[in-house]
């Protein structure tokens, strides 16, 4: 039986990932202004970017239950065996609609072959477990070993982020009005990761765009393995220059030359705002390595 890869849109996967592998992404929704849009579908992630810059308001919602039960239905329908990888339980309530919606579906197609992995991860994080994923299924590996390649990425993959402007973790209750206002007067950046229960924790705090960075690059160094062997992820919200100092910094002093880079999305980007630079890679060898395109 044929197996499909379905994610969401919390994965940031660029569109020509999700077409190479003609993948089925759920978008999240984001909210302008309260006129809604549907995550890297009804609007981009520049355009959000470019709005939140001018003052306009934005918020998230997650997939709904029903959106989940229509696709997992139409595969049930035609007997489809399906892995669904979601966006971390600890940044969004998307599983647990996906749980929800996979009862009320088996309840109508008992025999229904669905798997629902949270990935605990997020944003290019998450992507990278969906593309290792896609790249296994494309390499002839059986669902039984995809899902347990996605469970071994999901479990070692690390995220390291910072954002240029606290205001819009102040807008999304991460940090105090407080800290957001002194941080903004005296140019503190936080450097922030996703922890093993797939939550945003703050890691430290640093005066300036350009050491946040150097110290993203440094942690980088501390917490990864092999790094000159691996595909280095890289999200951003709309900085192309960071992106190209956080490389620089990677090459020179580990020696990474593989690079996957892609926007921060709509949803995610909603909160961390323009100027969010994350960096994602493994704190351990894969196993898995033999299936992969660099």
């Amino acid at each position: 039986m044929s197996f499909y890869i379905i994610a969401d849109s919390g994965s940031d996967l660029p569109p020509d990932t999700i077409k190479q592998y003609n993948l089925k992404v759920i978008p999240l929704k984001v909210y302008l202004d309260n006129v809604e849009y549907a995550d890297g579908m009804g609007i981009t992630p520049k355009e959000v970017f470019d709005r939140m810059r001018a003052g306009v308001s934005a918020r998230t919602a997650q997939v709904t239950t029903q959106e989940f039960i229509e696709t997992f239905e139409e595969h049930a329908k035609e007997g489809h065996s399906v892995v669904y990888l979601a966006f971390s339980s600890g940044l969004s309530g998307t599983l647990n609609a996906a749980n929800i919606a996979k009862d009320d579906v088996l309840g109508r197609f008992p025999d229904f072959d669905l798997t629902i992995i949270d990935t605990k991860c997020a944003s290019v994080g998450y992507g990278m477990v969906v593309r290792r994923a896609l790249e296994m299924k494309a390499g002839g590996a059986a669902k039984d070993e995809v899902i347990d390649a996605a469970h071994f990425h999901s479990q070692h993959m690390c995220h390291i982020f910072t954002v240029d402007d606290l205001e819009y973790l102040y807008r999304g209750g991460r940090v105090s009005r407080t800290s957001a206002l002194i941080g903004g007067m005296l140019g503190i950046k936080p450097v922030l990761h996703v922890n093993d229960e797939g939550k945003l924790i703050p890691l430290t705090k640093v005066k300036g765009r350009q050491n946040a960075i150097k110290k993203v690059a440094s942690l980088v160094a501390e917490q990864g393995v092999n790094l000159d062997h691996q595909v280095i992820g890289i999200s951003h919200g709309d900085d192309f220059e960071a992106v190209e100092t956080l490389k620089s910094l990677l090459k020179e002093n580990l020696g990474c030359n593989n690079f996957f880079v892609s926007y921060v999305g709509c949803t995610i980007g909603a909160h961390s705002g323009p100027g969010t630079l994350a960096v994602f890679f493994l704190d351990c060898d894969s196993p898995y390595e033999k299936y992969f395109v660099i």
